[in-house]
C-alpha cells in the first residue's frame, strides 16, 4: 500500500487564512501594518518558512503588500470580504461544510471506461488510455444537494475498483497515490440537470443547478481528475471580487 504524503500545503493555507482572520477581528484597515514576522511566529506557533509561504499567498491574493525595508502592510483588497470566493480550490466536502452542510456521499455507480474526446482532451489521455467513472449525489439530511461526476485517469489508481471505499474524499484517496490536486481550471454555468440524469436517479425536484466543470491538476501540473459538479441552487451561492 502507497503511503499518504504530509499534506503540508494545507498547512500553509490554513495559516494564511488564520492571518486573513487575524487582519479581519483585529480591525486593521488599508495601510496599516501587519505585525513582525516574529510577532506572528510566536502567535501562531509556526515556523519562519511557513509563515513566509502564508504570506505569500496573501501578497498572491493582493490582501497584503510588501515595502523593502518597512514590512507588510494591508492593501485596499482587504476590504472587500468575499465570504464564498469561486475561485478559491478545495475539496467539495470542505466546500460543503463552510456551507454549514455535513454531507453524506452516495455512490450512484463506479465504472472503468474508455473516456469520450472532450474528457480524453482534458485529461491529456494518450490513445487506449482509460478511466474511473465515479457518480455520486451529496446528500444532506436526506436531500440531494449535489450530483458529482468525476474522471480519473486509470493509471493514478491500479487498485481493484470494488477494494475501495469511494464513499469518500476522492482527493485524500489521490493523495496515497501521491496525485493529490493542488490547483484547478473551471468554468461555471447555470444549468439544469441533464434529463437522463434526472430520470434515473428520481431527481426531479432538483431544480436549477450551478455546473463547475473544472480540471484538476497535481503539484507537477499533470491533469489528475475531471470534476463536473452540480450544485443546487436552492443550496449554494458563491461571490468573487474583480480588481
Amino acid at each position: 500500500m502507497v503511503e499518504p504524503l504530509r499534506d503540508t500545503r494545507t498547512l500553509v493555507i490554513q495559516l494564511r487564512d488564520r492571518i486573513a482572520d487575524l487582519i479581519h477581528d483585529e480591525d486593521l484597515g488599508p495601510g496599516d501594518k501587519l505585525p513582525t514576522e516574529a510577532q506572528l511566529t510566536q502567535r501562531f506557533k509556526i515556523s519562519r518558512p511557513a509563515l513566509r509561504e502564508a504570506l505569500k499567498l496573501l501578497e498572491q491574493d493582493d490582501i497584503i503588500y510588501v515595502e523593502h525595508g518597512r514590512g507588510r502592510f494591508v492593501s485596499a483588497m482587504s476590504a472587500i470580504r468575499v465570504e464564498r470566493p469561486i475561485t478559491v480550490f478545495e475539496s467539495v466536502t470542505d466546500m460543503a461544510r463552510h456551507y454549514g452542510y455535513n454531507t453524506v456521499n452516495k455512490v450512484l455507480s463506479i465504472a472503468e471506461e474508455t473516456p469520450d474526446k472532450t474528457t480524453a482532451e482534458k485529461l491529456k489521455l494518450a490513445a487506449g488510455e482509460r478511466v474511473i467513472r465515479i457518480e455520486r449525489l451529496r446528500l444532506q439530511d436526506d436531500e440531494p444537494i449535489m450530483y458529482c461526476l468525476d474522471y480519473v485517469p486509470r493509471s493514478i489508481i491500479p487498485t481493484r475498483l470494488y477494494d475501495i471505499d469511494w464513499s469518500g474524499s476522492l482527493l485524500a484517496l489521490l493523495e496515497q497515490y501521491r496525485q493529490r490536486p493542488r490547483m484547478s481550471a473551471a468554468t461555471v454555468s447555470a444549468v439544469m440537470l441533464p434529463d437522463d440524469v434526472v430520470e434515473r436517479n428520481d431527481l426531479r425536484d432538483f431544480g436549477p443547478a450551478l455546473l463547475i466543470t473544472e480540471t484538476c491538476y497535481s503539484a507537477a501540473g499533470v491533469p489528475v481528475v475531471l470534476a463536473i459538479d452540480y450544485h443546487r441552487g436552492s443550496h449554494f451561492s458563491f461571490s468573487l471580487a474583480r480588481k
